[in-house]
């Protein structure tokens, strides 16, 4: 069973990316499971004065990281990059020096955004993020679901069957890829 760690980089409570994972839930591969790491608004800004003594919530991601086989990030795009408490959440986990918990991981990367980019910009940033941490992204499909609000439901249903099928693609994709990275 390839275990996969999701992390949506929006705290707001009716995030259309949240609304995203809950959609990614069920289409996971019968070979995979995929939970989601809750507080990441309990992550303080990052300061390597504490870097001795690592607060719980961000111990608390890096060992969920340690534990994945695999990550899943569902990011908004904020200012045409990466929200600054998802940007600080992976600086965290990164360190101290010598102990990055994303070495080595496979990666795969999707987002929500009522724009008409669906967070490209957002996740091209990532990915930039990903050469110096050493994970290895899935390349296709990518998954940026442009004008989210018109896919989702009042409830935050996904009701685009399009959109279904390009996230159970690329959960397929990260669960082919880390088999394959993994040599399992």
């Amino acid at each position: 069973m390839i275990k996969i760690l999701g992390i949506v980089g929006s705290l707001r409570k009716d995030s259309l990316n949240k609304a995203a994972a809950r959609a990614a839930m069920t289409v996971v591969p019968e070979n995979a499971s995929l939970n989601f790491f809750e507080t990441l608004g309990e992550i303080p800004p990052f300061n390597a004065d504490l870097e001795s003594t690592i607060p719980r919530a961000v111990a608390d991601l890096k060992q969920a990281v340690k534990e994945a086989d695999a990550v899943l990030f569902i990011t908004p795009e904020y200012n045409y990059s990466v929200p600054g408490v998802l940007k600080n959440a992976i600086d965290w986990v990164s360190r101290p020096y010598g102990d990055n918990s994303w070495e080595g991981k496979p990666v795969a990367v999707m987002g929500a955004s009522p724009g008409m980019l669906g967070t490209s910009r957002a996740q091209y940033h990532l990915r930039q993020t990903f050469v110096f941490l050493n994970m290895f992204p899935v390349n296709r499909p990518e998954v940026m679901i442009s004008s989210a609000q018109e896919k989702f439901d009042a409830e935050g249903n996904l009701k685009d069957d399009f959109t279904r099928g390009k996230i159970k693609e690329l959960l397929e994709a990260l669960v082919a890829w880390t088999i394959k990275l993994k040599g399992i």
